[in-house]
């Protein structure tokens, strides 16, 4: 299966169902949101957020003629992250103009090859970060499909950030998800987080993946999803 689409009661729950379903990661996959939530009148007209996930497909050599066979060189990786780069951070300073927001953008590789950093660095860090991220998420939803129009799926996923929110937001909810999961195992009870995003959910999962005395499941779904943090009543048994 290459591409699906799936509903949730928010567009973050739409997405990690559909990345359940295909048992991939955010970063494989492209998404577009085919509707948001409606809450309707009275529950009248009421419906759920729906997305279409693909899978970013690769190039199947195999097709290709023989004297095209060549793998991409670094040079041209280098201009293609660069084109999308310089086509984000273009949207991007319009919508802040637009915004009346005044600032100035740097554009700098991410932690991975597949990802490019937009740098807002101005006045309004905290007008652009909202609450818990969610402004910058709508930013880099807006460039995602904008660049995407032009660069299609095999583009560098672009990440939009300011005042080194996301790896202070990744710091904190790292540290957070350490002291609970020690909490749990230290009263042996399952400790609960609620209200947290799709991609907060994944820095916990990651975190305590590797603790044999502990599991993470989420759980409910829309604005009721939470994390459990659940103690072992044996250690894991790990795979060799």
């Amino acid at each position: 299966m290459e591409h699906m689409e799936a509903e949730g009661e928010t567009i973050d729950d739409a997405i990690e169902n559909a990345l359940n379903t295909l048992r991939v990661e955010r970063e494989q996959v492209t998404v577009e949101i085919l509707s948001d939530v409606k809450k309707g009148i009275l529950g009248i007209g009421a419906r759920k957020a729906r997305v279409r996930v693909s899978l970013r497909r690769s190039i199947d050599i195999d097709q290709e003629p023989r004297e095209e066979r060549q793998p991409p060189t670094n040079r041209s990786m280098k201009e293609s992250a660069s084109a999308v780069g310089e086509r984000g951070k273009d949207i991007l300073v319009e919508i802040l103009r637009l915004m009346g927001v005044q600032a100035t953008i740097e554009v700098k590789p991410g932690e991975t090859g597949e990802e490019i950093v937009l740098d807002i660095r101005g006045d309004n860090g905290g007008l652009l970060i909202g609450r818990r991220g969610q402004t910058l998420e709508a930013l880099q939803y807006i460039l995602t499909r904008a660049v995407g129009e032009r660069h299609g799926a095999e583009r560098p996923q672009l990440i939009v950030d300011t005042e080194n929110y996301h790896e202070r937001r990744k710091k904190t909810l790292e540290d957070m998800a350490l002291r609970l999961g020690e909490k749990a195992k230290r009263q042996r009870t399952t400790v609960s987080i609620d209200s947290l995003s799709a991609r907060d959910r994944r820095i916990i999962h990651l975190t305590l993946e590797d603790d044999p005395w502990i599991t993470t499941r989420s759980l409910g779904q829309g604005a009721y999803r939470r994390l459990l943090i659940v103690p072992e009543g044996d250690r894991k048994k790990k795979e060799p």
